[in-house]
């Protein structure tokens, strides 16, 4: 009996340190910041024939750079280009460091 005691209250101590660390949402970036990000993935070296979207999540480092956690899009080659352009480049807007951030982007033809 003593056995089952400690299992259930083992159990109950596992399922309540499991829900205690639900994962945080990051924080939807400003317009101001979508702009500084928009004018750093200007003029990508490839020919862009639709609207390509993708989801960028990212944080700022202690020296105030962003760092890319995670960039959610269809194509490799735009994920790539988003990482290269964005990675360890600051923005002049303040955000909270160490703070996971999303940015939705969104590259179309200029044509």
């Amino acid at each position: 009996m003593k056995k089952v005691n400690v299992i259930l209250v083992a159990v109950a101590l596992l399922f309540g340190t499991l829900t205690s660390y639900a994962a945080v949402d990051p924080v939807v970036t400003t317009s101001e910041t979508t702009k500084e990000i928009g004018k750093l993935l200007k003029n990508p070296g490839f020919e862009v024939n639709s609207e390509i979207n993708a989801m960028v999540t990212f944080i700022i480092n202690k020296e105030g750079q962003i760092v890319v956690l995670s960039v959610d899009c269809e194509t490799k080659t735009v994920c790539k280009y988003i990482k290269s352009r964005l990675n360890y480049n600051t923005l002049g807007s303040e955000l909270e460091k160490g703070k996971e951030y999303k940015v939705p982007i969104r590259i179309k033809s200029e044509a």
